[in-house]
């Protein structure tokens, strides 16, 4: 489980600075990402946008780390040597378009957030609005995570809705597995 290291909100001390090394870190981090995602892999998230996600998600000043489980891509975050927690982007499909996201968990396997990273159908993009991501908050591997029970419905975006959640739970379902048995850490 090694990794490329990169450092957000912060100076990057193995390239002597900010800017460009930077970002080829970020950039082949990321690469690696998104190299061994589903199918769908092909119309992944620019990593920009993942880094911005993460960053806003945990914090400035983070440090983030691309772990390799099995043919998946896991990004652990810490910050000042403490684990903060885990996030991997993946896709599902909606209607007719894939829709890329992010599942971050905390270290204690808990939702922290979910992020829509792309979402590329004509209608139904309220998956990535903020009143319907923040119910997925702080939900563990017990919660049903189901459209109807303990997620709400997008009138209008009801495929999305349901993909994006299943997707959501089984993602959260692996990133918690591979936390308890070792495999990230």
């Amino acid at each position: 489980m090694s990794g490329k290291r990169v450092l957000l909100g912060i100076s990057n001390q193995r390239n002597g600075g900010t800017g460009s090394g930077l970002a080829a870190l970020l950039f082949v981090s990321l690469s690696l990402l998104t190299s061994h995602l589903s199918p769908l892999a092909a119309q992944s998230a620019p990593p920009a946008k993942v880094a911005k996600s993460v960053e806003r998600i945990f914090g400035p000043g983070i440090q983030v780390d691309t772990l390799k489980v099995d043919t998946a891509s896991v990004l652990r975050v810490s910050k000042g040597g403490t684990l903060l927690g885990f996030a991997r982007v993946r896709s599902v499909k909606g209607k007719d378009q894939p829709i890329t996201y992010l599942v971050a968990i905390d270290s204690r396997d808990a939702l922290k957030d979910v992020d829509v990273l792309v979402y590329r159908e004509p209608y139904g993009g309220e998956v990535a609005y903020e009143p319907w991501r923040k119910q997925f908050r702080g939900k563990t591997t017990t919660a049903p995570l189901v459209v109807g029970k303990d997620i709400r419905n997008i009138s209008g975006a009801t495929i999305s809705s349901h993909s994006v959640t299943l997707g959501v739970r089984q993602t959260l379902a692996e990133l918690a597995a591979w936390h308890a048995a070792g495999k990230i850490k």
